[in-house]
């Protein structure tokens, strides 16, 4: 009596090993990726909320912001209220466009009651009336009262591929406030290290005009989920068709 044979399980090759583990690292990876993004949504959505909300809320006195930014907190976007006297004859120029028109924010130092100043973003003015003289009567004298936005200062220039300050025709491509300082003969240390974006209140004859800050945050997160987690599916789906079609009995007629 011959002994029975027990037929052996044979070894899968290795690089059908291989590949089932590159294939769950590509699912993996695609499935953190979506998270990832879910993660960021609920994060920019927060943003967005808490940034509404300093927006709207009451103005508080410059020095409560100054004591903020004296401590690293965060600034941006809250409304704050300063008096002082603007210095008409140093304003400084920052390139930018308004409803597709090119023209300058006008920055300009308000001096405070203790001998400091703060950079004012007063508003758009058109490119065709950049210097002063041609807008006299927007020419605030005397004590004024600016409400606005306290906008950080900026640690550097954003891009390389942002153009360098122009200083003999007083124009800025970036917001350098020690060189706006410098250049207007400022001591660094007699100025508040961080801008105020006027609001809407209306200039005389219009200019410059008021509330120009853009909050550009883009918010594409959920439509990056779905790109991840619906390729993690296509891959699932398409490895699923693959095994089944190798394990569907041979349909060719005897």
């Amino acid at each position: 009596m011959t002994d029975a044979i027990v037929p052996t399980r044979r070894a899968r090759p290795i690089w059908q090993v291989a590949k089932a583990v590159f294939l769950l690292a590509v699912l993996g990876i695609l499935l953190s990726l979506g998270t990832w993004q879910v993660q960021r949504l609920h994060w920019k959505e927060g943003l967005l909320a808490d940034i509404a909300a300093r927006r709207t809320a009451p103005a508080v006195p410059l020095v409560d912001i100054e004591a903020m930014a004296n401590s690293g907190g965060d600034i941006e976007y809250r409304n704050v209220t300063a008096s002082g006297q603007y210095l008409n004859n140093k304003e400084r120029h920052f390139f930018a466009t308004y409803d597709g028109a090119p023209g300058f924010y006008v920055y300009t130092p308000l001096q405070l009651s203790d001998g400091r100043y703060l950079f004012v973003n007063r508003g758009f003015t058109p490119y065709e009336v950049k210097e002063p003289e041609m807008r006299m009567q927007g020419q605030l004298t005397g004590q004024q009262t600016v409400t606005g936005l306290a906008r950080a200062k900026l640690a550097g220039k954003p891009s390389s591929l942002v153009p360098d300050n122009d200083l003999a025709k007083n124009i800025f491509y970036w917001k350098d406030l020690d060189v706006m300082a410098s250049s207007d003969g400022l001591m660094k240390d007699k100025v508040l290290p961080f801008f105020v974006d006027a609001d809407a209140t209306p200039n005389p004859k219009g200019l410059p005009i008021g509330a120009v800050t853009i909050i550009d945050l883009p918010n594409d997160h959920l439509q990056y989920a779905f790109t991840w987690y619906g390729l993690a599916a296509t891959l699932v789906a398409i490895v699923a068709i693959s095994w089944f079609r190798k394990r569907l009995p041979d349909a060719t007629p005897q």
